[in-house]
């Protein structure tokens, strides 16, 4: 493994995420350290999705709801799949089981790992740890919809396989989870 030596740490910013400054040289392919510089991490953890299908159905399970960062730069309402930051010891799929119920109202039992990933390496650490769930109707236990103290409000959008395809080629999705865990959905359904 290659050798990355830092040379101060500190953090720049703490509330939902926070932002750590580093001073820092790294071993360079040809052997030799670069020079020191400085990066910035934005830290706010793991987050786990999945791209939901209720098999009786065959309807894809999505959400649509306001993102703030995305009105900033584009419509700041988003079609994209059940997601959800990690938190303390709770595991990926624990946080998924409950992302799920709590935005669609379907339980699952049925998780598949599909990859983990960085979203923005070059500026961040968070990893989506994705996953591949099934549900039926009968697993409709709640409402869904969010947790609206959280300020959510969320609408479920579910298109059938070959619309989502038709999704992805006009740009209506424009996430990238969404369209990872789409792409490799749609692989899975045409291999059977």
């Amino acid at each position: 493994m290659r050798k990355v030596d830092i040379q101060g740490k500190r953090q720049v910013f703490d509330d939902i995420f926070r932002i750590e400054e580093a001073t820092l040289r790294y071993q360079r392919f040809d052997g030799t350290m670069s020079s020191t510089f400085r990066r910035l991490n934005f830290v706010r953890g793991d987050s786990a999705a999945a791209i939901v299908l209720n098999t009786d159905t065959e309807r894809v399970i999505l959400t649509d709801q306001f993102r703030y960062p995305a009105y900033e730069n584009g419509p700041g309402w988003i079609t994209e799949i059940i997601a959800g930051m990690v938190d303390g010891d709770d595991s990926p799929e624990d946080t998924i089981r409950r992302e799920i119920l709590e935005e669609t109202g379907y339980q699952t039992g049925h998780l598949k790992h599909i990859t983990t990933f960085y979203v923005s390496p070059g500026g961040t650490s968070e990893r989506v740890v994705l996953f591949y769930a099934e549900v039926t109707n009968e697993d409709k236990i709640g409402k869904g919809g969010g947790i609206e103290v959280e300020g959510e409000d969320i609408q479920l959008v579910e298109p059938s396989l070959e619309e989502l395809r038709s999704m992805m080629d006009s740009g209506a999705i424009a996430d990238a989870k969404t369209i990872i865990g789409a792409l490799w959905l749609l692989r899975e359904r045409k291999s059977q």
